[in-house]
């Protein structure tokens, strides 16, 4: 078993039933067990448009290899309706991997860790919540200025 970190984000329909059903439904895959789950928090649209967006971080034990953890990630938001217009359009729901154990992934589909994780406050503020040891108190100032409150 692998540990994993997946951040979730939605801000169209129900964004907080979607955000929390999506936990439930990722610790509900194949060979994967939810292990830990953040508060919801609100924030702005970072590098996106639309309303303000429901987030939450989770971490889960897995057999999946990463490509095929990705490949379920994104049946489930197309489960929830997830449409993809143009980049970083609003969203029912948006699903990354954060961590996926110790590896380190660059390929064109998956890149592990997330590239962009200690530049968001959406990431960093839940991920401090449940494992705070992995989470610098000067990446956390870095994003002070994003809004972000827990819900």
């Amino acid at each position: 078993m692998v540990q994993v970190c997946v951040a979730f984000g939605a801000n169209l329909g129900d964004a907080q039933a979607t955000v929390l059903q999506a936990i439930q439904d990722v610790g509900a895959l194949a060979t994967t067990k939810l292990h830990k789950a953040s508060s919801l928090y609100a924030s702005a649209p970072q590098m996106a448009s639309g309303p303000e967006f429901v987030n939450a971080v989770a971490i889960y034990e897995t057999d999946l290899p990463p490509l095929e953890l990705l490949d379920a990630l994104q049946n489930l938001e197309n489960i929830f309706g997830r449409e993809r217009p143009f980049p970083n359009a609003p969203r029912t729901l948006d699903l990354d991997i954060i961590f996926y154990g110790d590896v380190a992934l660059d390929t064109p589909r998956l890149k592990v860790p997330h590239p962009l994780w200690r530049e968001r406050a959406f990431v960093l503020k839940p991920l401090a919540e449940i494992c705070p040891d992995l989470v610098r108190t000067q990446w956390l100032e870095q994003v002070s200025g994003q809004d972000i409150y827990r819900l």
